[in-house]
């Protein structure tokens, strides 16, 4: 995937179903990106194109959504409101990333220690004519 510009939430959206149209079990992506840069759009168009029709809203406060209903599980997780590493460890984050499910973590960048290698990055930015920007980047 090439950076993107996207100019709206459906933009926002169908680029996170083209990627999830060619997920497989195992995958796991890691967003990064300041409020409102689209990492939860961007999520929900990537569960659609998975196959699963779920209604996915942003898991800052549960931590965590699971999304069962498609072709694999996919966890949808926040680190936002996650304080340490020992917080992951304690809801099973092992269990979840070792599953043929895909992962979904945003505000990775916040403990990337726990990121598996195998994991893509991807960096969302907000430009000053409100477009975002999403680029495929290297591991913090």
């Amino acid at each position: 995937m090439k950076d993107l510009i996207i100019d709206n939430e459906e933009a926002m959206v169908g680029a996170g179903k083209m990627l999830g149209s060619t997920t497989k079990p195992g995958d796991v992506f890691a967003l990064v990106g300041d409020l409102g840069a689209g990492k939860t759009h961007f999520t929900k168009g990537l569960v659609h194109g998975a196959g699963c029709e779920s209604s996915v809203t942003s898991p800052t406060f549960p931590l965590l959504h699971e999304y069962l209903q498609g072709k694999f599980p996919i966890y949808h997780f926040d680190f936002y409101r996650i304080n340490s590493v020992h917080e992951l460890i304690d809801i099973g984050w092992d269990d979840y990333t070792e599953t043929d499910g895909i992962c979904v973590i945003e505000w990775a960048d916040k403990f990337p220690e726990i990121i598996p290698k195998s994991a893509t990055w991807f960096q969302f930015s907000i430009e000053n004519n409100g477009s975002r920007i999403i680029q495929k980047i290297n591991s913090p």
